[in-house]
């Protein structure tokens, strides 16, 4: 009998480098590419061992935002806060829909002048914005649809806009205009396009297919479930959506860049059938996959800033939320935009800055109410909850 031959030994793919690979480490003194990766790349020194507001570094900025640039605001609740924080530090944030004279920063606020770029109130998803940007353009009319309650007028598309309703249909049609030719300028004029994702989940006129910010007969209007439909939207619902507004948008305006970022406020209520903490986790999820599918299939013009990661992620262990576990207390506001502003002047130097300090909003400064509050329709949803309003949106 002859002995067996021993068999030849597998190679495990991945595991063993070729004779090239092996040359060219030996030459550079590598044993593998771990080992050219600097701190921020590490758990260890990156964060377990640093103090949670020494934590750095988050943010490598695609391009530049200076204080010369027309920057406009909109979407979810959070994007409130950057749009003041640029206001405050002497940045050009462009608000085309001109502000009262007669209203104080208080009165302002309560009527939503000042809060976003223009007064669209709040854009929870993707389909909005697009509807939104669609109509400010002409590519699709708007809807005729009305809400009455008690002789006062609503716009089912900014339904807490006016808090008592307008006078008259001709008054909410005319303030509308003025909102979509603020929302037009905006796509034309501006250089950089912020927009806040704060929601999956959204409600639907069946036979005409376009979409409320909010469920009819919360913040006004009837609910008929003949007629409305609740959709929650999916990875590419949004991102076939944002793809379009993007799209769209630089196709007038070639210079246009955007910068996204995801709401860190949890859902106030959900219709999934899940438990609303789950829920939360699940549409956040998308959403931050979305944004990052945006940020690295659009080269230069697309990026994503991590305000969501900031006041969510471990290491903070919740500091930044108020006790309703809902709410960014201001130490997380200014804690998410010190870094921004830190890792603009990192990438571009001193100069992004505004040369001098300057309070700088037409409307005048940002009042201790203002301050204090952001205006989120989907808040109002916890007066439908089983305990009502007892606690303070995405």
């Amino acid at each position: 009998m002859h002995a067996a031959s021993p068999r030849p030994r597998a190679k495990t793919p991945g595991c063993s480098p070729s004779m090239a690979q092996a040359a060219s480490q030996e030459k550079s003194g590598m044993n593998h590419p771990y080992e050219q990766l600097d701190e921020r790349a590490f758990w260890a020194p990156a964060v377990a061992k640093k103090h949670m507001l020494d934590i750095s570094e988050l943010w490598a900025p695609k391009f530049r935002i200076d204080s010369r640039m027309k920057v406009v605001t909109f979407g979810s609740c959070f994007a409130q806060h950057i749009g003041r924080a640029l206001r405050e530090r002497g940045f050009d944030w462009f608000i085309p829909e001109a502000t009262p004279m007669a209203l104080n920063p208080d009165s302002a606020a309560r009527f939503n002048y000042g809060v976003f770029s223009a007064r669209t109130a709040n854009i929870y998803t993707a389909s909005l914005l697009k509807q939104w940007m669609q109509w400010s353009l002409g590519l699709q009319a708007v809807p005729d649809e009305v809400w009455e309650k008690d002789g006062r007028y609503y716009d089912p598309f900014r339904p807490n806009i006016e808090p008592q309703g307008f006078e008259s249909v001709a008054e909410m049609l005319a303030s509308r205009d003025m909102t979509l030719q603020a929302f037009k300028r905006c796509i034309l004029e501006s250089d950089v396009f912020v927009f806040t994702m704060g929601l999956t989940e959204s409600w639907f006129n069946k036979e005409h297919g376009y979409e409320y910010p909010m469920c009819p007969g919360t913040v006004a209007g009837e609910f008929d479930p003949a007629r409305h439909s609740f959709r929650n939207q999916k990875f590419w619902d949004i991102l076939g959506s944002m793809k379009e507004v993007i799209a769209g948008m630089r196709a007038l305006n070639p210079k246009l860049k955007f910068l996204l970022t995801v709401s860190p406020v949890p859902l106030t209520a959900t219709m999934s059938g899940q438990h609303v903490l789950v829920a939360t986790m699940e549409s956040k999820s998308i959403l931050r996959t979305v944004a990052a599918a945006l940020r690295d299939g659009h080269g230069g013009f697309v990026d994503y800033f991590p305000s969501y990661e900031v006041i969510n992620a471990p290491p903070f262990r919740g500091a930044f939320f108020e006790p309703n576990l809902r709410s960014v207390n201001h130490t997380g506001v200014a804690h998410v935009m010190d870094l921004f502003f830190h890792a603009l002047v990192q990438k571009f130097g001193r100069s992004v800055l505004p040369p001098s300090k300057t309070p700088t909003s037409p409307a005048g400064k940002t009042s201790e109410a203002q301050r204090a509050e952001v205006v989120c329709e989907e808040e109002l949803l916890q007066a439908f909850s089983p305990r009502g309003a007892s606690q303070g949106a995405a």
